[in-house]
């Protein structure tokens, strides 16, 4: 029978850490790799039973690579701290680990804004993944490699993507630093151009492209955030590209 280790970055987490360790306790093994969080994760991830690597956070790729260091199971799932398995998903997970039909598996995440969940709002990405010779690459948006082919479930995962609006400007805010310190060491350039069009696009392909329009104001909210982000992303970099002149 295949072993299940499931992954949890953490940090800060000790609101919702407790209900997404239980969602996973059909798992033989449950890591922790925390940040140096300092509301109480670490401990309170502990007395649930997981174990806890404490890593200082460089970036998303290599927290997740170290732990997987540490995986023992025939597979890896990997979840966020504001994640919950479903019941279904879960059967739906022990069902493809038995069949072992592909490597690797991606899950259906839609985004739960404003009391509710925006199902035209959905992200796929792989997180159930046999434990071989995988890896993260990429700061922000990181990519899982997997070797061999990629099948898709069914059921989706609960994700308390934002905790409120405030939360929600100060992640794009937060994330669009760090994508623009990264993009300037990469000698990406950004024009007046991309500050304009950029974020209108962003806004075109969640509101339209991603019919974020059937989710109501909701979906018209995300939307804009979402633009909002781009284009603070674009105006952070030309902010430092003036500074390098």
């Amino acid at each position: 029978m295949s072993t299940l280790s499931v992954i949890i970055p953490t940090y800060n987490e000790i609101d919702y850490i407790e209900d997404a360790v239980k969602s996973v306790y059909f798992a033989d093994q449950i890591i922790v790799i925390d940040s140096f969080s300092t509301d109480g994760t670490k401990e309170k991830a502990l007395s649930l039973g997981c174990t806890v690597l404490e890593r200082k956070f460089d970036n998303f790729s290599n927290q997740k690579n170290h732990a997987i260091k540490e995986a023992t199971g025939d597979w890896v799932l990997f979840i966020d701290g504001d994640e919950r398995v479903t019941p279904k998903l879960k059967l739906e997970i022990l069902e493809v680990m038995a069949s072992g039909k592909h490597s690797g598996y991606k899950i259906n995440f839609p985004h739960f804004y404003m009391n509710r969940f925006l199902y035209h709002k959905v992200d796929r990405v792989v997180r159930l993944v046999k434990n071989n010779n995988i890896h993260f690459t990429g700061d922000v948006h990181e990519k899982l490699h997997v070797p061999g082919s990629i099948g898709q479930l069914k059921n989706f995962m609960i994700h308390y993507t934002y905790k409120g609006l405030f939360h929600l400007l100060q992640k794009k805010d937060s994330y669009a630093w760090f994508q623009a310190n990264t993009s300037i060491q990469k000698r990406k350039k950004v024009t007046y151009f991309h500050l304009f069009f950029k974020p209108l696009y962003r806004f075109f392909s969640s509101y339209i492209l991603k019919r974020g329009f059937m989710d109501g104001v909701p979906g018209l909210a995300l939307a804009s955030v979402n633009a909002y982000g781009v284009f603070s992303r674009y105006a952070k970099m030309l902010l430092i590209q003036k500074g390098l002149k």
